[in-house]
């Protein structure tokens, strides 16, 4: 084979094998590109899931709470107004006590007529979502909560909120039915590119090999990864549970 050969070859082969690199490359391209489409489709859709199901969770535990409000809260303090006033008949000097329990009353639904609107969670921002179940739990009695907000208030988009929300909300479910708790203390902190959230009960914890927190942990954390967030629970047997949850605002 002459040189004259060995230029013609190299003339052909060198444009057709970067053809087939050009095609390899263009192949594995379109492969990662339409894995990642699949992928950031696949993610949508668990987002999509999770904010339904955190809607109908939050309509869900609030018709619960006006139902238990209606019935032994409301509904005791008229039935005990009803008392009252009928004890009044032969002494007038109750007149102020009905007065004072009717007036309790309506204290009772104006709070309660907060969470009847459905729409009501997404024209408040989380800091008086929260607020609403921490002044409920004070009012009911439930357990001494606070609620302490650091930095300035930063807005948040409306369906992440909605998440935010279910997250303590599911902690704080946790913590009124199973912990024994006295005390609820809950943090918003807000920096320049985090919300750090913490809520820690003072009840009686649990361990790795109790279930009652199982689905509704994994719940939280399937949540708070999909917005960009980290989410720690931790818990001693005896020593109380916290919730430690940073968002990313950026």
């Amino acid at each position: 084979m002459d040189e004259k050969e060995v230029i013609i070859i190299m003339a052909i082969a060198i444009p057709v094998t970067l053809v087939i690199i050009v095609i390899v490359l263009f192949s594995v391209f379109s492969r990662r590109k339409n894995r990642l489409l699949r992928e950031q489709a696949e993610t949508k859709k668990a987002y999509d899931r999770e904010l339904a199901e955190s809607q109908i969770e939050i309509r869900e535990e609030t018709l619960r709470n006006i139902s238990w409000e209606l019935h032994d809260n409301i509904g005791q303090l008229m039935t005990l107004a009803k008392i009252q006033a009928q004890m009044s008949l032969e002494k007038p000097e109750m007149m102020p006590e009905v007065c004072e329990t009717i007036g309790s009353g309506i204290d009772e639904l104006r709070a309660l007529s907060k969470l009847i609107n459905p729409e009501a969670l997404k024209s408040l921002s989380l800091k008086e979502a929260v607020s609403l179940e921490i002044e409920r739990f004070n009012r009911l009695k439930f357990i001494a909560a606070k609620l302490k907000v650091v930095g300035t208030i930063a807005p948040i988009e409306g369906n992440t909120q909605i998440i935010l929300f279910r997250i303590l909300q599911e902690f704080f479910s946790n913590t009124i039915k199973h912990s024994k708790a006295a005390s609820l203390n809950v943090v918003l902190d807000y920096s320049e590119k985090h919300l750090t959230i913490s809520a820690i009960d003072d009840g009686v914890g649990f361990s790795k090999d109790d279930d009652f927190m199982g689905i509704g942990l994994k719940n939280m954390k399937t949540r708070a990864k999909l917005i960009n967030s980290t989410l720690r629970i931790e818990s001693t047997k005896g020593e109380g549970t916290s919730l430690h949850l940073k968002y990313n605002m950026v």
